[in-house]
């Protein structure tokens, strides 16, 4: 059986991990060198390292702060923001970056992924979409959630899975920064649709939350944040709470 994974996120702003409510009003959570290091040590499975004003401010994920992380942990670790092509994911990579996330970029020119496959290999190709449910459909929004698509959260991320993504990270804007728990109808659906891992993103609160999104949602992994920056839930504790409900963790 596989395990179900636990990813920490570190959001970058400036340098410096942040955490908002519904894609917004941010607020300070840390180093993310430091950050990172505690996470490896106390037992998260992989690290996701999202710089989220890459793609609006039009530049390149800090490959150097990418280098600085990399040589703290000795888990996997995925690096998203403002990557829009093959030299991107190159220069991540060779700063050691294991997968990387490409979300924006993806929507614009969805060739990207057939390209990112086809050089690097999926299991480095990680899709991530940010979605809002608004009138009972699930759109596909961009640059942190700013601006709708005319996309649909399914259609779109079948295309992703034929185009050679790896893996789809789906953030629930409805949810995210509520602490309400993860969207597990969608992620359900999700999951029964495609053949590729979900990792369930936005609205961990608690730990019973993560027990329902693995039992529920079918998800994956499940990734939060500001739990886990803010010291609310101890990773080595909700491996135990989550082995207790008969979900398979690595210890």
């Amino acid at each position: 059986m596989l395990t179900k994974r636990i990813v920490p996120c570190l959001d970058i702003k400036n340098g410096r991990t942040v955490k908002g409510v519904n894609f917004v009003d941010l607020r300070d959570a840390g180093d993310p060198v430091e950050l990172a290091a505690i996470y490896a040590k106390t037992g998260a499975d992989e690290l996701v390292f999202l710089d989220i004003s890459a793609t609006e401010e039009r530049r390149k994920t800090l490959a150097d702060l990418v280098r600085n992380v990399a040589k703290e942990v000795n888990i996997p670790f995925t690096v998203g923001g403002g990557i829009s092509s093959v030299e991107d994911v190159d220069i991540l990579l060779q700063n050691g970056a294991d997968k990387v996330s490409v979300n924006s970029s993806a929507v614009k020119r969805p060739e990207l992924v057939n390209e990112l496959s086809a050089k690097f290999g999926s299991q480095c190709i990680t899709v991530a979409i940010d979605a809002k449910q608004i009138d009972g459909e699930w759109i596909v929004h961009l640059v942190g959630g700013k601006v709708p698509t005319e996309l649909n959260l399914f259609n779109w991320a079948k295309e992703v899975e034929q185009r050679g993504a790896g893996e789809i990270l789906f953030t629930s804007m409805n949810n995210d920064g509520t602490k309400n728990g993860f969207a597990n109808e969608a992620l359900a659906r999700l999951s029964s649709e495609l053949n590729i891992p979900i990792i369930a993103s936005g609205g961990a609160g608690n730990m019973q939350h993560f027990v329902d999104t693995f039992k529920e949602g079918k998800a994956d992994a499940a990734l939060a944040a500001s739990v886990f920056h803010f010291k609310e839930i101890a990773i080595p504790e909700l491996k135990e709470k989550l082995k207790s409900e008969g979900i398979a963790v690595r210890l």
